[in-house]
């Protein structure tokens, strides 16, 4: 009985980020294209898998997860970016949709600055359309590498021994 209720809290948490996306991925895609003027989605192997040769805004390729500010070869960003990163932002859908929704008034809030201020003058209006271009994007993220699967297993609490 007690195997199988670990088995499955498990699997309700490995379950969790899929659950947990609000978004539809089609409709993100529709959505995007308010995003391509300056953003674009171009894989490892630089082949464009959305929008257009955009440079003004960094690659959006592997967004999910990635820490803010943190796009290597791109060197636009703002130091308020540049410092919510350096403070510990990571891209997730909560933090994605609020930033899109009003980046300025996002940085401002994060950083607890009234001086903050985003490059990314635009605004998604429709929350809907900020969850769906999340959804969207997390379709373009890299499968977590061998490397990250350690650190994952030493933040799980042990299970309890058994005799």
């Amino acid at each position: 009985m007690k195997l199988r209720l670990a088995t499955l809290v498990a699997a309700a948490f490995a379950a969790a980020p899929v659950l947990a996306q609000e978004g539809d991925p089609a409709a993100g895609e529709k959505a995007f294209s308010q995003c391509q003027t300056c953003h674009v989605v171009v894989d490892e192997a630089g082949t464009v898998l959305a929008g257009r040769a955009a440079k003004t805004g960094p690659n959006l390729y592997g967004v999910v997860g990635r820490p803010a500010g943190s796009q290597a070869d791109f060197k636009g960003y703002g130091d308020s970016m540049k410092a919510a990163g350096e403070k510990g932002l990571v891209w997730n859908e909560e933090e994605f949709t609020a930033y899109t929704k009003d980046p300025t008034k996002f940085l401002k809030d994060y950083l607890e600055d009234p001086k903050a201020r985003g490059k990314m003058t635009y605004k998604v209006r429709k929350e809907e359309d900020a969850h769906n271009i999340w959804a969207f994007l997390s379709t373009f993220s890299p499968a977590p590498t061998e490397a990250a699967a350690p650190a994952a297993d030493a933040a799980a609490p042990a299970a309890p021994a058994t005799n």
